[in-house]
């Protein structure tokens, strides 16, 4: 999948930037905390891959509406996977986090494999959830 890839017009549309994150994944869920804590201008919204536009999103990408190897960041109507999704989320974070961006200038096939090798392992870290997170009534709006 080629990274900026436009996306065919869907729900989630209206929002300038969605990350859809695997709701079961503990590891997924601790890296949306992390996201929520510091997204001071609520910048990003949140949705989870199990839900049917996401699906629609996997399916239109070629992309394993199951078994979940990555996470979507939608920006602007384009869609970004894997370790560019990762950096450009941290890009838009306040503080010091967009310096991480600099990793852009690693070749993305080197950034994937690390960001792979962490996806392969992350429910043996850190734990697999019977269903998928549910917002608190604080972080409600900011869930789609």
């Amino acid at each position: 999948m080629k990274q900026g890839s436009s996306l065919p017009s869907h729900d989630w549309d209206k929002h300038e930037k969605v990350i859809v994150f695997d709701g079961v994944c503990n590891f997924c869920n601790a890296f949306v905390n992390f996201v929520l804590e510091r997204d001071s201008r609520g910048l990003f919204k949140f949705g989870t891959l199990q839900s049917q536009p996401a699906q629609d999103i996997l399916s239109h990408l070629h992309l394993s509406t199951q078994d979940y190897e990555t996470f979507l960041m939608l920006e602007h109507g384009k869609v970004f996977t894997k370790s560019t999704a990762a950096l450009k989320i941290f890009r838009s974070l306040p503080g010091a986090w967009p310096w991480l961006y600099a990793f852009i200038i690693i070749p993305r096939p080197l950034r994937d494999m690390v960001y792979s090798f962490i996806a392969r392992h992350r429910y043996q870290w850190m734990g697999k959830s019977d269903s998928c997170r549910v917002p608190t009534p604080n972080e409600r709006t900011r869930f789609i």
